[in-house]
């Protein structure tokens, strides 16, 4: 499979295990902590992937910022995070780099 869909997978579990560490209620709800741990080790294994092809540098900046936008993202549609301009042009501005990152690479 292609290492880019790898990568993509892993930050979209990024995504998953941040969100479920928030609603692990900090390791007090057992669902929610047990799920944090399976989706990290599922983003760490196709990070893992990833590396056989993409290097490091990418590919961890690229998968940090699939984390953190979409948790950005996430949390201003559907958990009532604040909407300002400024925060959406930085978010562009994180996604402007993962572009960046690979059309250079």
């Amino acid at each position: 499979m292609n290492p880019w869909i790898y990568l993509i997978i892993a930050g979209i579990a990024e995504i998953g295990w941040a969100l479920s560490l928030k609603f692990s209620e900090g390791f007090t709800n057992t669902i929610m902590s047990i799920s944090t741990v399976i989706i990290m080790v599922i983003s760490i294994v196709f990070l893992s992937f990833a590396l056989k092809e993409i290097p490091i540098g990418t590919a961890y900046a690229i998968w940090t910022a699939i984390g953190a936008v979409g948790v950005a993202i996430v949390g201003m549609i559907f958990l009532g995070e604040t909407k300002t301009l400024i925060r959406i042009f930085c978010i562009m501005l994180v996604i402007g780099g993962i572009i960046g990152l690979k059309i250079s690479g």
